[in-house]
């Protein structure tokens, strides 16, 4: 099984299957006759990470982030959530200029790799997932006409994509452990999808839902811990995918307090009581008025 990010432009080319160390004949600069095409027809999935380093290159919330620049879209038949960049009407990026991309320091993962697929893959009956690439040639693009040659692995160190491989990993394996479950795991609720959305994308709603009273009376976590989750969003976005594993397939790294879950219950049907005995009162004052509408 796979998991893969969508390459900017789509094409019906068959990609050739390339190892770390295998070489690829491409450059892209300025003064290339394709110059921001590939940017004019983007189509770009990002990762948790990618979110983070550009909302902070804009210098805006995480909320205000997803809601300006970002189209949400289902990852799969379950409809577990994903997110990509918004584009114009036309497709193009909206970070896109005349001089180039207006964020590239902080440039998706997708963009980064490209014209480089990438796929994280696992094995029937292995434990480890590996990395997988394949080189993508479109018509559109003349960077494979360019004389220099570089290896795959250099090309990801000079794209500095390392970094966003390296933090993206846990909730990669996340979805490809989702994907190996297959029909046995079913479709997940509409709750279980908003969590989905809220760990691995909203990191303001994350936070909130971390720091309040009720998680942290459930949660046996240290001081310390909401000092760095409250200040740091990679702490708190690499916090998200731990809970997502614990909450979603049971993969227990965070301690639950004793009788958190039984305290819950019992909360639980003391507000469903509460709203019983209110609905009976409702319903016996709408009685009570009806008699006395009959008999004015």
């Amino acid at each position: 099984m796979s998991e893969k990010f969508d390459i900017p432009n789509k094409s019906n080319f068959v990609p050739t299957v390339m190892e770390p160390g295998s070489k690829l004949k491409f450059n892209c600069h300025k003064g290339i006759s394709c110059f921001n095409a590939c940017c004019k027809h983007a189509d770009i999935q990002l990762t948790p990470y990618d979110i983070l380093r550009l909302k902070d290159h804009l210098g805006v919330t995480g909320t205000e982030f997803l809601k300006n620049h970002t189209v949400p879209f289902e990852m799969d038949k379950d409809g577990i959530p994903g997110i990509k960049l918004r584009t114009d009407n036309d497709g193009a990026c909206l970070f896109v200029t005349d001089e180039g991309c207006s964020v590239y320091k902080d440039r998706p993962t997708a963009c980064r790799y490209y014209p480089v697929g990438h796929m994280a893959m696992k094995e029937a009956g292995s434990t480890e997932d590996e990395a997988r690439y394949f080189l993508i040639k479109e018509d559109h693009c003349k960077g494979h006409e360019e004389d220099r040659e570089i290896s795959v692995d250099d090309y990801r160190r000079e794209q500095e994509v390392e970094i966003y491989d390296q933090i993206n990993r846990d909730w990669l394996q996340l979805m490809l452990k989702k994907k190996s479950a297959g029909p046995s795991i079913g479709r997940p609720s509409d709750t279980s999808l908003q969590f989905f959305f809220m760990c691995s994308y909203d990191v303001d709603r994350l936070r909130r839902f971390v720091m309040n009273d009720s998680f942290k009376a459930s949660y046996e976590m240290d001081d310390k811990f909401y000092e760095t989750v409250e200040k740091e969003d990679l702490a708190l976005m690499q916090f998200g995918t731990r809970l997502l594993k614990q909450v979603l397939f049971g993969d227990v790294t965070i301690p639950v307090k004793e009788n958190a879950v039984d305290k819950r219950i019992e909360e639980r049907k003391e507000v469903l009581e509460l709203r019983r005995q209110a609905e009976i009162e409702i319903h016996k004052q709408k009685k009570e008025q009806e008699m006395k509408d009959a008999l004015s």
